[in-house]
């Protein structure tokens, strides 16, 4: 009797997660090494080490593969397998009858989102209130081109500097998680420091500031800060920091260190204390061009333009390296979030219904997607009651409110804006300030609110407002 030949058993198969990560990584090679275009099965069979066959088997995400086959895989992209990154088919695996898929990386649809599409219930687990930055394994990020390509391209130049500026809620946050995923895809270290969380008092002391600063690099790069035996007084605090980061930090690197900033709006609450210390990141910037340490720093800089209402017009806050503005989401993105969110639009007038309300706007579109799919809400429901009184974004709306109360020029500004039938000029300060705010929009040379809820609720607001401001004026 002839026995049947054992085989290994391929009991492993990608999670959401790990079809994330991994779709990440293979992205991030493509635009570093393939020039933004997308491998072919076999490049990424050759790449991986593992058949056409077994990589089908891989996206097909409901037929295993051995473990070895996994890390494989990713380490082909300098990723390590996770825990989280698959799970375990329960039962026997029967391989035998198993049909390759057509699905590949290079076609259109990728395979996440024919697992959205077809697997709606399993997406229920991840619809949680869509607050703060989307994470790395969430399949509600959508890509904004050529904004992520840009970032990579400039992230392995030698001491750049890159600037991400937008509005609250516009996917900065989101946007830097993905950029410090591709700089451990390159080996790079990192370094991501809130500037919410420095101390007050360090923001009225340029010499405990900067110590403070340079004691968090230190420490997250994991070396012994140091900081009295390098810290010189008698040539300032500002050289001293620079040859500390130079001499000292940068020099014990043998790879090259992602060194972000964010929220460094908190800093323009303090003019003197902004001006020396975005002077001392411009002249690393600058003297990075000849000196080989600060060549391994890539600085990137991230900020909220809501701060350019109370800043000085004339004063620009930072002004080198690329700058990153955030686009608004387009039609064809929207419907293909929609689709990740297992909502059929591609044959209806759903996005634009929607698109009407909020524009492009991302944290707005998400937020919609959320009560669509989870608050047993109609779209025409939601539209009607955002029109009415705010619906869905009331704090949104409340905080955009109190921000136009502070400055009574552009409340005037604003009240011409909403009411007018059709597009209208404005004086450039004050366009300025309300495009910082994401308020307007341009058409041309003229000026709209940013989108129909805009119109519709600050119409009421700033009738208001304006009535009491003139009721005011007359008394006086």
């Amino acid at each position: 009797m002839k026995h049947s030949k054992s085989r290994r058993r391929r009991g492993l198969v990608l999670t959401i997660a790990g079809l994330k990560r991994l779709q990440a990584g293979i992205l991030a090679m493509e635009k570093v090494q393939n020039n933004g275009e997308h491998f072919t099965l076999e490049d990424l069979s050759d790449r991986m080490g593992v058949s056409t066959k077994t990589l089908n088997r891989l996206w097909s995400l409901d037929t295993g593969v051995d473990q070895k086959t996994l890390k494989l895989c990713f380490s082909a992209f300098n990723l390590e397998l996770q825990r989280e990154d698959y799970a375990i088919l329960s039962g026997s695996n029967n391989t035998e009858n198993y049909q390759p898929s057509s699905l590949s990386l290079d076609t259109e649809v990728s395979s996440l989102d024919l697992f959205v599409t077809q697997q709606h219930d399993q997406l229920e687990n991840l619809w949680s209130y869509p607050d703060g930055p989307v994470s790395l394994d969430s399949p509600f990020y959508v890509e904004r081109p050529p904004i992520e390509e840009l970032v990579y391209r400039e992230l392995i130049q030698p001491g750049c500097v890159i600037r991400i500026r937008a509005p609250r809620e516009m996917g900065k946050s989101s946007l830097v998680l993905r950029l410090l995923a591709f700089a451990q895809m390159q080996n790079y270290r990192s370094v991501n420091l809130n500037c919410k969380q420095i101390d007050t008092n360090c923001l009225t002391d340029l010499n405990r500031l900067l110590r403070s600063f340079c004691w968090q690099i230190a420490t997250e790069l994991g070396i012994d800060p140091k900081l009295d035996e390098n810290w010189h007084e008698e040539i300032g605090c500002k050289l001293s920091c620079s040859l500390y980061l130079q001499s000292y930090l940068l020099k014990q690197s043998k790879s090259s260190v992602v060194l972000v900033l964010n929220d460094v709006d908190r800093f323009f609450e303090y003019p003197q204390i902004a001006e020396e210390f975005f002077s001392l990141l411009r002249s690393w910037y600058e003297e990075a061009r000849q000196d080989t340490n600060l060549q391994k720093l890539r600085l990137v800089v991230v900020y909220s333009t809501e701060v350019y209402v109370s800043l000085d017009i004339n004063r620009s806050p930072f002004n080198v390296g690329l700058p990153i503005r955030l686009p608004e989401l387009t039609e064809h993105q929207v419907e293909y979030l929609a689709q990740r969110h297992g909502l059929d639009w591609t044959s209806s007038n759903e996005v634009a219904q929607l698109m009407s309300l909020v524009g492009g706007h991302p944290a707005l579109i998400r937020i919609a997607l959320y009560y669509l799919c989870c608050q047993g809400i109609t779209l025409e429901e939601l539209i009607e009651e955002a029109l009415a009184n705010g619906g869905i974004y009331r704090y949104h709306l409340w905080r955009h409110w109190a921000t136009l109360q502070q400055n009574s020029s552009l409340v005037k500004a604003y009240v011409e804006v909403v009411a007018a039938k059709q597009s209208i000029p404005l004086n450039p300060i004050d366009a300025h300030k309300l495009e910082s705010l994401g308020l307007i929009t341009y058409e041309g040379n003229h000026i709209l609110p940013r989108c129909e809820l805009y119109r519709a609720y600050f119409k009421k607001q700033l009738g208001v407002a304006e009535f009491e401001y003139k009721s005011l004026q007359k008394r006086a």
